[in-house]
């Protein structure tokens, strides 16, 4: 970004003292299509929520990476707790660098310098793990853009690393076939209160709400309550129509138009957004797909956005039972923190398949976040997984890739009881099996076994009775992916019985291919 357009971007923000001096003229709106979408919800209930690439494509990767990766430290949120007296982060911000007034979360910029960030291997490596959509958190409550922007000076191309990671991610990824997604977080930016709340009214739901919606916390004497503009455009410290318009709805469209996202992905707190702008954003960006014949999609959480021309997401969760419309759940490979921290557990390759196996069995899809470090490096536990799941998908993604759901998902003594965010992690067995359909209608269905049972055992699919009524359709024919071993099996009133092979094609879950007539 040039010199001319950063003051540009703070003569801006200096003359919001003005209220809505600015903001009625950030955009010139050109004429109108016949058939543009408006900003209502009649017009964007047009919009067909889930394009079939995104129904075929299952799993993508994301990624929790940005200045909060510097510290390292408890997790993603440390921006928010550094600043709150007695908080265990706080306690660690004193020792380790000093008082926030001092040395704020603006003074990890510098630090963050991604000098071994390298948008090609990522993009290889999310190609190798099976992904067919990814990109990056385009940006998270912390108000730092991680693409070159003219609405903010806090960007990664002028600040920090001074490289495009958004832009130098969307060519690799695009490069290798897969679609580009930026995900938001930035609707919780907005300091959305005049004062810290005292103890009694954080006890007051109403309050407590209003102090929560805001990530900076307005206490006296921290660099987020600072009069100097450049620190206010980074910490929300502004009216809410100017940051409105000129921070949330401007940085939105400027990734629009620069990177032509596939998919936009909102974090909650978009509920905080009012729905005029809710319906601008939409419109915008449905418009400039329109006009570039783009199939592209929004996810949200938590009712944020109708269901008409949105899909539903859930954190760490997933439904508890087969869904008629697609859904997506996000969740991170760590057992902790979803950015880098040190020390970071890591979830298993088990863990991570069976879960993402049950998601798609239900008609659901998996943004799967990474976490990597600060200087661009993604840990070599977290590669491994990635590559595991990779290798598995290589051999039996028939089984994913394209599926639609079965007549039932699955069956087996591991049920979900109720579907919804942040479950616990759930441990599958080799009893456990999820269906999934074959989406080119070929007569074909896979049961997939999350474990693996004994060599020579019997497998009783009970879900698969001799005529499958609801299909109308007969077995015929039994593989298992991966091996070129004949399969025994009978198939009679009680269900379809298969006899395990001597050797088995990997370690973590068959798939069995059943054909039928």
């Amino acid at each position: 970004m040039s010199v001319h357009r950063t003051w540009i971007s703070l003569s801006l923000l200096l003359s919001f003292a003005v209220p809505g001096s600015f903001a009625q003229e950030a955009v010139v709106a050109s004429a109108p299509r016949s058939d543009a979408y408006e900003a209502s919800f009649e017009s964007l209930a047009k919009h067909k929520a889930a394009p079939e690439w995104f129904r075929d494509a299952k799993l993508g990767i994301y990624f929790h990476w940005g200045v909060y990766s510097v510290p390292a430290h408890q997790n993603e949120w440390y921006p928010r707790w550094m600043h709150f007296p007695g908080h265990h982060v706080q306690k660690y911000h004193l020792k380790t660098y000093g008082p926030p007034n001092e040395f704020g979360y603006h003074d990890f910029v510098p630090q963050f310098k991604a000098e071994n960030f390298d948008a090609t291997e990522w993009a290889e490596l999310f190609q190798q793990a099976g992904a067919k959509f990814a990109g990056p958190v385009a940006e998270h409550h912390d108000g730092f853009a991680m693409w070159d922007s003219d609405a903010t000076i806090w960007n990664a191309a002028d600040m920090g690393p001074k490289r495009d990671i958004t832009g130098e991610l969307e060519k690799e990824i695009r490069a290798r076939g897969m679609k580009f997604i930026a995900t938001f977080h930035h609707s919780r930016n907005l300091q959305r209160y005049a004062d810290n709340p005292g103890e009694k009214d954080r006890k007051d739901i109403e309050a407590r709400q209003r102090w929560f919606d805001s990530h900076f916390p307005n206490i006296p004497d921290t660099p987020p309550t600072s009069e100097d503009p450049r620190l206010r455009q980074l910490y929300g410290n502004m009216p809410e129509d100017v940051w409105l318009e000129m921070m949330w709805l401007a940085k939105l469209k400027e990734v629009i138009d620069q990177y032509e996202p596939d998919m936009i992905w909102f974090d909650a707190w978009l509920r905080a957004i009012p729905q005029e702008y809710q319906e601008k954003f939409a419109a915008y960006y449905l418009n400039r797909a329109k006009e570039q014949g783009r199939d592209v999609m929004i996810v949200r959480k938590n009712d944020d956005l109708p269901l008409e021309y949105s899909v539903n997401d859930f954190e760490k969760g997933r439904m508890a039972t087969l869904a008629k419309d697609p859904w997506l759940t996000d969740d991170t490979i760590s057992k902790g923190s979803w950015c880098y921290t040190k020390g970071l557990a890591i979830k298993s390759l088990p863990d991570v398949l069976h879960v993402f196996i049950d998601i798609v069995s239900k008609n659901g899809c998996l943004l799967l976040n990474i976490s990597p470090k600060a200087d661009g490096t993604i840990p070599e536990n977290q590669r491994e997984v990635l590559l595991g799941l990779g290798k598995w998908l290589d051999q039996n993604g028939e089984a994913i890739y394209g599926t639609r759901p079965f007549v039932t998902f699955g069956e087996g003594p591991t049920r979900i009881e109720k579907g919804g965010h942040f479950l616990k992690q759930t441990k599958y067995t080799p009893q456990d099996i999820r269906y999934t359909l074959n989406g080119k209608g070929t007569g074909t269905f896979y049961a997939i076994q999350l474990g693996l049972p004994k060599p020579g055992e019997e497998v009783l699919l009970r879900k698969v009775p001799q005529y499958i009524v609801p299909m109308d359709y007969q077995v015929k024919k039994v593989t298992l992916l991966g091996s070129d071993a004949e399969v025994p099996w009978e198939s009679g009133n009680e269900g379809l019985s298969i006899t395990v092979p001597e050797k088995l094609p990997n370690e973590v879950a068959l798939v069995w291919r059943i054909g039928v007539e």
